[in-house]
């Protein structure tokens, strides 16, 4: 395979960085798949293991994966794959671009997915991005000087129940963090439509994560740093949502692993702050992370969706020691018990953050609790879960 390809148009010459594979286990679709890729010159292989045998670790490569491998070990091969080797991106053709089919790539960790009827000219676009986007992050585009590269702790705050206080969790607890690390931590904000983490913050970002994925393709570390926006009370760096709800629908999951891998390569610390809801982001968020903060209340309704969002967890194989339960507003004036709920949930609360007047207060002056009244109880429980996680780094078997 050629290490760069000359794409040429009828006006200009599109160079591509990085040597093609086509993987299927079919003759007759590797034979598709190459003339759908032309004038591309691509390397063909009947599956994933003899495409990793015959290339060398370290070389970056683009890899087509076709039709035929969309079983469940297939995808398995495949992840394993991209998760050894983050040099190698993988863009895959479908027969049809079903829900599950689309959950198994994304966790899987591939960057595209094109539907076969779509081939012209959908796979050569999306092999184009793939190869800016590797061309982004790879190591020389690390800053050479970070002793701690590709390091970062990923933690995800998440709760199925709107208004139990995700928010409040997600940003004390990046300023906890943010005051424990001595590298930075950065605040992302991934509820896309209605993310308030900036407002809770008092801060008025220059750029978005919109910003961010609008140069998404030539998108390198150092702009990213020049994106972020500095909390000059705990030095905690944040990543607004984009102000314009409509811009949510622009950002992919493949765009938020993208900025999750850069902000890994200088980070110590990511917190994420998530929307209540299951889509192609969020599980690719959930995934990725090391500590995922499942916030909880003592109402019936919080705790039945929080029931069914452990369940869903389970299903998208997301191992139990990477959750961590918080119960907000532990201490309200209701008939059930934290031990009644946490043998309902079968997990153990690692916070209990108490039902406070500080915590509305807070937030209507964008000064986090932890800062605003350290000695408090709420801030107490919050300082609590930041050593939780902290102790988390040293735990093995982080995420991929």
């Amino acid at each position: 395979m050629k290490a760069r390809s000359d794409l040429m148009g009828d006006q200009e010459i599109v160079r591509l960085h990085h040597p093609v594979a086509v993987i299927d286990a079919l003759a007759k679709n590797r034979t598709a798949l190459t003339v759908a890729l032309r004038p591309i010159q691509a390397g063909a292989f009947s599956s994933v293991d003899a495409f990793d045998e015959v290339t060398d670790p370290g070389d970056p490569a683009l890899v087509v994966v076709g039709p035929s491998l969309l079983r469940p070990e297939d995808f398995d091969r495949i992840g394993r794959l991209l998760r050894s080797r983050p040099e190698v991106r993988a863009v895959m053709v479908v027969d049809q671009l079903a829900a599950d089919v689309l959950k198994q790539a994304i966790r899987a960790g591939v960057s595209d997915v094109v539907q076969q009827a779509d081939l012209d000219p959908e796979l050569l676009d999306a092999i184009l991005r793939a190869d800016q986007v590797l061309l982004s992050v790879e190591p020389p585009q690390v800053v050479n000087d970070e002793p701690e590269a590709r390091v970062g702790q990923v933690t995800t705050v998440f709760s199925p129940k709107g208004g139990s206080g995700k928010s409040v969790v997600a940003t004390n607890l990046a300023v906890a963090l943010a005051e424990r690390c001595s590298g930075p931590v950065v605040l992302l904000d991934a509820d896309l439509q209605f993310g308030d983490d900036a407002v809770m913050l008092h801060m008025h970002p220059r750029h978005t994560i919109s910003d961010v994925v609008e140069s998404i393709d030539r998108m390198d570390l150092h702009q990213l740093k020049s994106m972020l926006a500095v909390h000059e009370p705990s030095g905690l760096l944040l990543l607004a949502a984009p102000v314009d709800p409509a811009m949510a629908e622009r950002v992919t999951a493949a765009d938020v692993g993208v900025i999750l891998n850069l902000l890994r390569s200088f980070a110590a610390h990511i917190v994420v702050d998530t929307p209540s809801v299951f889509n192609d982001v969020v599980i690719s968020l959930l995934d990725r992370s090391d500590d995922i903060v499942v916030v909880g209340g003592l109402d019936i309704p919080t705790i039945k969706n929080v029931k069914v969002g452990l369940q869903t967890l389970g299903m998208l194989e997301i191992p139990q020691n990477r959750i961590r339960l918080v119960l907000n507003r532990a201490n309200s004036k209701v008939k059930l018990d934290v031990e009644e709920i946490e043998r309902t949930l079968q997990l153990r609360a690692e916070a209990l953050i108490p039902s406070d007047i500080l915590v509305p207060t807070s937030v209507n002056r964008g000064i986090p609790a932890v800062l605003d009244a350290p000695r408090s109880g709420v801030a107490r429980s919050l300082g609590q879960l930041a050593g939780v996680i902290l102790a988390g780094t040293r735990r093995e078997g982080r995420a991929a």
